[in-house]
């Protein structure tokens, strides 16, 4: 198959609005590739590439430019294979090099391929298809189940991997996706909830787990081997070697664990959370940083024991797993509660010891990987949304020279992102500094004192209310919006829903009523 029909069949999904003509394109284009292609192409649709990142950043694929080609020509396996050579290229004169043949590539595509490649190694192919569509695509495809085929995700982690096993092998080969050793799977997530008695009323009875303001980590242990993955699934076990200690001396042979993990200081109390993410920085010295950061891992999950998949058990079977198997001190506080009053208490006491709240807990829930289900609700005193940064403008008076004030976005459910609001508040001298050097790294165009962003970076924001307004495109927006903190652990796809924004905006508007 030519790139160029994934080109049109990307851009018939971006110019309807109709999902189910969007997942109608999907499924032709995938139904046409050959078993060796689809890997490569359902990454490309999907907006990624198989070799990750390969050294180009925004400013490099900027300013390369080269005369379009007439006609079309270039095949998926061939743009993988040059896209995969670039990757490849190191050592001393590699950046030029790495420009010499990103330039032959675009000069042996067309336009519209150009414009394709561009944002596909900006990682900014938004064409209004999400992951829930792509996954209904490959389904019709394959005519395989979209519920099969979305668990076969979740759990590798890869659509290019699932869609060349759907359309090669068909859908009793998916059953071999389930949790297994070193393939780190999707982390379950949570809703939102106002209080532990919201939660109660919802659940009748839940576990209520303390809510760490920490890292979320993913251990896989086997025997002596230990692995530790970030949520985003990148391996960072040599910057964490207490987190791998604290597993290799756990008696399991097997074991895959879903956690969280602390920076804390002498007397034990947690660090913030951009304090914690010090210890996954690229260049460490780790050594050093162990004895001036040290972490403690703390688990609420237990997926993978001794050879059995325990995801499509209930919750408080995962929990007796876990409580037989980790040592207390490396356990989450728990309870297990129906009583609102007791639930409340234990929200208290989560806060005094310095942590951000409590997530409430189905006990009959299996654990969806990469889900944001009901099953689970975090609850946090005031009201704080992860929202992308779509731009920044630049500062006046104190702030003059900085990137200040940020245009902040939720993911509307066609993957792009909705503006609600700017803010400035919260920032300290040294986040403007971060902000303006990496915003300048991001920047995709300026108009007058504003400067685009690629829609990269994901940012916690607290707000007191979110009001109707006719400001902003969503009809919403929000009050008294300020920084706690960037997560860099976190994607774009991540981010809040404009969904979730409007379900809170309802529940303040109830409460209001009262």
């Amino acid at each position: 198959m030519l790139l160029d029909e994934v080109v049109a069949c990307s851009l018939d999904v971006a110019a309807t609005r109709s999902r189910k003509v969007k997942i109608a394109a999907i499924a032709g284009c995938l139904a046409g590739m050959g078993p060796e292609e689809v890997e490569v192409g359902a990454n490309f649709l999907a907006g990624i590439m198989r070799q990750g990142r390969i050294g180009l950043g925004y400013r490099t694929v900027s300013k390369v430019t080269a005369p379009a080609a007439a006609e079309p020509r270039l095949s998926l396996l061939e743009v993988d294979r040059r896209l995969g050579e670039i990757g490849d290229t190191s050592g001393k004169g590699s950046a030029k090099e790495k420009e010499r043949l990103l330039g032959q590539l675009l000069g042996e595509s067309t336009a519209r391929e150009q414009d394709f490649l561009r944002r596909l190694l900006f990682g900014e192919l938004r064409q209004g298809a999400n992951e829930g569509v792509l996954i209904e695509g490959l389904a019709q495809a394959s005519q395989v189940p979209s519920r099969q085929v979305r668990r076969a995700v979740m759990l590798a982690g890869a659509l290019g991997e699932v869609a060349r096993v759907a359309l090669t092998e068909g859908r009793e080969a998916l059953r071999r996706f389930d949790v297994t050793l070193f393939r780190p799977v999707l982390p379950m997530l949570a809703q939102t909830s106002e209080s532990p008695s919201e939660a109660v009323a919802k659940l009748e009875r839940a576990i209520f787990d303390y809510k760490l303001d920490g890292a979320r980590i993913q251990v896989h242990k086997r025997g002596d081997e230990v692995r530790v993955y970030t949520r985003a699934l990148r391996e960072v076990t040599p910057a964490v070697p207490e987190v791998a200690e604290a597993l290799a001396a756990i008696p399991a042979r097997e074991l895959i664990l879903d956690g969280e993990v602390l920076a804390v200081d002498a007397a034990g109390a947690p660090h913030a959370f951009q304090t914690t993410m010090r210890r996954f920085g690229r260049k460490l010295d780790v050594a050093t940083q162990r004895k001036e950061l040290p972490l403690l891992p703390y688990f609420f999950d237990c997926l993978y024991l001794d050879g059995q998949s325990l995801i499509d058990t209930s919750s408080l079977e995962r929990a007796e797993a876990l409580a037989a198997t980790v040592a207390s001190g490396n356990l989450i506080p728990r309870c297990v509660t129906g009583d609102a009053d007791e639930a409340e208490a234990f929200l208290d006491a989560a806060l005094a010891a310095g942590h951000e709240g409590l997530v409430a807990k189905a006990p009959d829930a299996a654990y969806a990987a990469g889900s944001r289900g009901a099953e689970w609700l975090k609850i946090k005193p005031a009201h704080t949304l992860d929202l992308v940064v779509l731009a920044a403008e630049w500062g006046s008076g104190r702030r003059r020279g900085w990137l200040s004030n940020i245009h902040l976005g939720a993911r509307r459910e066609d993957g792009t992102f909705c503006m609600l609001g700017k803010t400035f508040k919260g920032m300290t001298d040294e986040m403007l500094a971060w902000q303006t050097k990496t915003f300048r790294e991001i920047a995709i165009g300026e108009e007058g004192h504003v400067v685009h962003l690629a829609p990269k970076l994901v940012v916690e924001i607290a707000v007191n209310d979110i009001q109707e307004s006719p400001h902003y495109p969503g009809g919403l927006a929000l009050r008294f919006a300020r920084v706690k903190r960037y997560r860099p652990d976190k994607r774009p796809e991540d981010a809040d829903t404009l969904a979730t924004v409007l379900r809170l905006h309802e529940q303040g508007a109830r409460s209001k009523r009262r």
